[in-house]
């Protein structure tokens, strides 16, 4: 089994990333246009954001993108999947995971695992509570809920005929603390806890 390098995705594996989304064939046309939506907003927000921490004489690093795409290489530095996540909006450090997809060619050996180990790594550096997962409930999601559920993921909603008729949403969340820690964590910053 070949080792993954895990990193980031530049604009020109842009076409790589439709090819992906195709070839694991779960994916509609309209979701693979949203997925490259989100990653060309990702990379014109890194590039501005770069572009004014160069400008600035400050040490702070500048906003970025709600979006972050990391990739999957095989040591011949080909793009064998990626995974995109954010911060949920209006939430105390909850965040999504909206995308991760792997070439069929490379299932089996680890790059998923691989890909959502390092996103909740990095995840926890933010000091993250929780990551929240969206799939579908369809017969052809079994492997993807059953990826979910292996590592730690627990189904915590679904949403009747959500995607289509006789088609749920499934929401699958993990902790990335204990409720206790979170608690102390909001009230160490002066929020008051209940």
């Amino acid at each position: 089994m070949p080792v993954m390098r895990i990193g980031e995705i530049d604009a020109g594996r842009r076409d790589r990333i439709v090819e992906i989304l195709q070839a694991t064939g779960m994916f509609r046309d309209e979701e693979i246009i949203v997925a490259i939506e989100l990653f060309d907003s990702a990379l014109a927000q890194s590039a501005g954001a770069l572009a004014a921490n160069e400008a600035s004489t400050m040490n702070h690093p500048p906003a970025s993108s709600d979006y972050f795409f990391l990739g999957a290489f095989t040591p011949e530095d080909e793009l064998a999947g990626f995974a995109c996540y954010g911060p949920t909006p209006g939430t105390d450090r909850t965040y999504d995971l909206y995308w991760i997809a792997v070439d069929p060619a490379a299932q089996g050996a680890g790059s998923g695992t691989t890909l959502l180990s390092e996103v909740e790594r990095r995840l926890k550096g933010l000091n993250a509570r929780m990551v929240v997962v969206e799939t579908s409930s369809r017969s052809d999601y079994v492997a993807t809920r059953g990826f979910y559920m292996h590592r730690g993921y627990v189904e915590a909603a679904v949403a009747h005929e959500f995607y289509a008729p006789a088609d749920d949403r499934i929401t699958f969340i993990k902790r990335l603390q204990s409720r206790a820690a979170a608690r102390n964590e909001r009230g160490a910053h002066g929020v008051m806890v209940q």
